[in-house]
């Protein structure tokens, strides 16, 4: 799935990669706590201990007493026009905004202030076995589906064995990958055997979302296929139901009252709304101007140009609207993704003369109010980040594959082309000229051409209104080069099939953060995801250096070992071009009426409608200003 608006940037959850054994407390939702033995903890941890004690009552980012009132009403959910689906799980369709956030639970939950722990949601306790190759979860007594169903232990495998299959999507399925099988213990216990006694395995079990057999049964006693399961309101394990739908382009959620967890104490100060409305516009100046009027109460903004100059009326001078910034952590990778598997961007020399004609400076100062910074790692912002000279243990990792890498790999992590002065950016397509020639494409005829004549052709796609601003300047730099270069906007619809089969030259993509790298590197960067439709490897990354990488970090046993394999990992993948890096905005721009409210800490890592949808609130009426009209 594309998570990109112009300029674009998405937060998620992370994978995290590590657990100890442990069993896990947890506060039911009668008030009675379970009892424990002497040396269980109540969390668990990547690297460390976790950041909350046992006795924890919310996560410090989470107002446990914000009012649960109210409505909020928001628009387009990344970067989707339309929907028709109910399912956030299968190729098949475009699911309802937010849907997998507001109605799916998983076995446990993420904190969004540390780098990788997990606490307590419908499994109470957790056992890993002495050889970290299986995990075994009990399931909390509590825990029900949104129908009143218990959830058992058969309903988790059940899960597990529907979103390993065929029949969901890749991006689902290959989360899962390193579990091969979950077995019912006993009523209310679940293991998972995993694959290797990868750190990353444990906590991956515990990201799995749960939802009933009873979804998509039909009054015959037979059940849909699963990936044709598109329509059937899901009986799953979340806090809210759908409550309407209208049409394709609005669908209001309702908080459900019986909602198990709601006072667990990963759940204190979440789902303060309790109706969460969805209204979808096809362009984004009408998002804009619907939101001034005040029909929307949230707008999370991704347009430079907007936020600098458009954020402005009666509404914001009443002060009935505000502009607000917010720190955020890691950040994400933008870029021009190259699809490999086109022949002519097979040549690392032909995409660095592609990364050359890019003009960052110039449109960060003509174009976007000098709001962004410059993208020049796949973990910028990050400890995982590659800088300066590659470490010993780095050159090791790196060594054996030094006749297949590019030198520039073994040197000092440089920034990337630029055209800040002396340098110019006829400078750099002067030298992108210069590569083009040495990997055999040279000007005549009025084009760029190969030995065998065969001009040289880029289409690059996007389905987002506002892109032509930054793509036509870089198609007007490449055709300066004889590069016939021209940009395609297509449906929301059309654009993901052709992103999903790979049917591209280029795009523009982001690569969502992580705060610890883990198993979203297999289906990113890994040779067999690059022939899976569907999966993230845009990019058609096939090399052994990445492959063994990527194994290194995912098996990585110490904080050092992973950040030394993704600091090698990054120097591959930044010198081999396989994207044209963009820009990156250095704090969420959200708008929003002076009705709503939000905690005073805000995560390390989080993801901006996320953050607004689970975490903010409808303040009292008597703390807000009227709008103004």
């Amino acid at each position: 799935m594309k998570l990109l608006t112009f300029p674009s940037l998405r937060r998620r959850a992370p994978l995290a990669t590590m657990i100890t054994p442990l069993i896990a407390a947890m506060v039911a939702t009668t008030g009675a706590t379970i009892a424990l033995p002497a040396d269980a903890k109540p969390a668990i941890a990547q690297f460390g201990e976790p950041k909350y004690p046992a006795d924890f009552t919310h996560f410090d980012y989470a107002n446990p007493d914000a009012p649960t009132t109210g409505e909020l009403t928001f628009q387009n959910y990344n970067d989707n026009q339309s929907y028709d689906s109910t399912n956030p799980f299968i190729v098949r369709g475009m699911p309802a905004p937010d849907i997998r956030n507001l109605m799916f639970d998983t076995l446990m939950q993420r904190s969004w202030d540390e780098p990788a722990s997990e606490y307590p949601l419908i499994a109470d306790d957790v056992v890993l076995a002495p050889d970290q190759r299986s995990a075994t979860f009990h399931i909390n007594p509590a825990a029900r589906f949104s129908n009143g169903d218990p959830i058992t232990a058969q309903d988790v495998k059940y899960s597990f064995d529907t979103l390993k299959s065929a029949q969901a999507s890749p991006l689902i399925s290959s989360q899962f990958v390193q579990i091969k099988r979950a077995t019912v213990v006993d009523r209310l216990t679940v293991r998972f055997d995993f694959a290797d006694n990868s750190r990353a395995n444990p906590l991956i079990a515990g990201d799995l979302p749960v939802f009933s057999p009873k979804w998509g049964m039909q009054q015959d006693g037979k059940r849909l296929p699963f990936d044709q399961l598109s329509v059937d309101p899901p009986i799953a394990s979340g806090a809210y139901l759908i409550e309407s739908r209208k049409n394709d382009k609005q669908i209001t959620y309702r908080r459900n009252p019986n909602y198990w967890a709601a006072n667990l104490p990963a759940r204190r100060g979440m789902f303060r709304f309790e109706r969460v409305t969805f209204k979808l516009y096809v362009d984004q100046y009408t998002m804009l101007e619907s939101f001034k009027a005040g029909n929307e109460d949230v707008r999370v903004e991704y347009s430079a140009t907007q936020w600098a100059r458009k954020y402005v009326g009666k509404n914001f001078k009443s002060g009935f609207l505000h502009k607000g910034e917010f720190e955020e952590g890691p950040a994400q990778m933008q870029g021009f993704i190259i699809n490999t598997r086109k022949p002519q961007f097979q040549d690392r020399r032909v995409r660095h003369a592609l990364a050359l004609a890019f003009d960052y400076e110039w449109m960060n100062r003509m174009m976007f109010y000098g709001q962004y910074r410059r993208v020049n790692s796949f973990w910028e912002d990050s400890p995982f980040g590659a800088t300066g000279m590659p470490s010993e243990k780095e050159v090791k990792l790196l060594e054996p594959f030094r006749a297949s890498l590019p030198p520039e790999v073994f040197g000092p992590m440089v920034k990337l082309p630029n055209t800040l002065p002396p340098g110019s950016l006829r400078q750099n397509l002067r030298q992108a000229r210069d590569l083009l020639a040495d990997a055999g494409w040279h000007y005549r005829d009025g084009a760029l051409r190969d030995p065998s004549g065969k001009p040289m052709t880029i289409e690059i796609i996007d389905n987002q209104p506002g892109m032509d601003r930054l793509i036509i300047p870089y198609t007007q730099a490449l055709q300066t080069l004889g590069i016939h270069a021209y940009f395609r906007e297509l449906d929301s619809a059309l654009y993901q099939k052709r992103l999903d089969n790979f049917e591209y030259d280029m795009t523009t993509y982001v690569y969502p953060p992580v705060t610890i790298p883990g198993p979203e590197l297999i289906r990113r960067f890994t040779s067999p995801a690059a022939s899976q439709v569907g999966s993230e490897n845009y990019m058609g990354i096939r090399s052994k250096a990445v492959d063994t990488l990527v194994h290194a970090a995912i098996s990585a046993d110490t904080l050092d070992d992973l950040e030394t394999a993704t600091r090698a990992l990054d120097r591959v993948l930044i010198n081999e071009y396989y994207l044209v890096p963009h820009y990156y905005p250095p704090n969420a721009r959200i708008g929003y009426k002076s009705t709503i409210g939000f905690p005073k800490v805000t995560p390390i890592t989080y993801q901006y409608e996320d953050w607004v949808i689970n975490y903010w609130y409808r303040k009292p009426q008597a703390q807000t200003t009227a709008a103004v009209h």
